[in-house]
């Protein structure tokens, strides 16, 4: 009878998985129709500076970056963010993390569909200390950026794009080395 109460007692415990600087991250969550584990989560700095609390979120739990990329199904990556930023410091981030960690001919192949991020983001114009950005992959779909828990904009074709956006934090350029580490579930 113990056993079946503390079985019950996990399955009923709130969906907390981690805290990031003060951040609590969900262990899961729901995109679309597909339910998704917490991959990692972890603190995005710039020079000494609290910006962002990240977490991946996966179909399955994977520990390697090739594997992530590859895997089929929806995904998410989330930035609650720790200070307020403008959407051209938001948009700049995400450019040259893509120009980082993309080839110059899959950069061409993305422009239009960057543009259309960067008018989203325009659209946003500020986000706010505690505000949830998340970059959704949706199947079939595409990308859908939120906004605390809002669609934002169109939804942008091409699982191609996605993989771009997600090797800003997973690509062998990643924006923070410890970020890509805590992601991939190692930090």
């Amino acid at each position: 009878m113990r056993r079946a109460l503390l079985a019950f007692a996990l399955i009923a415990a709130p969906a907390l998985a981690a805290e990031v600087a003060g951040v609590k991250v969900d262990d899961r969550i729901t995109v679309d129709s597909s339910e998704l584990v917490l991959n990692g989560a972890g603190l995005r700095t710039k020079y000494f500076l609290s910006i962002y609390v990240a977490g991946l979120y996966l179909t399955e739990k994977k520990t390697s970056s090739p594997d992530i990329l590859a895997q089929s199904g929806a995904k998410r990556i989330t930035m609650q963010l720790m200070r307020g930023v403008s959407a051209k410091q938001l948009t700049d981030a995400l450019e040259l993390g893509i120009r980082s960690n993309t080839a110059p001919a899959e950069r061409d192949a993305l422009k239009d569909r960057l543009g259309e991020l960067t008018a989203i983001m325009d659209a946003i114009q500020t986000a706010k200390k505690g505000d949830l950005i998340a970059l959704d992959w949706i199947p079939t779909t595409g990308t859908r950026i939120m906004l605390n828990g809002e669609p934002r904009g169109k939804v942008i074709a091409g699982e191609d794009f996605y993989r771009a956006l997600l090797r800003i934090w997973l690509g062998d350029d990643p924006a923070q080395e410890s970020l890509k580490k805590a992601l991939l579930g190692a930090g």
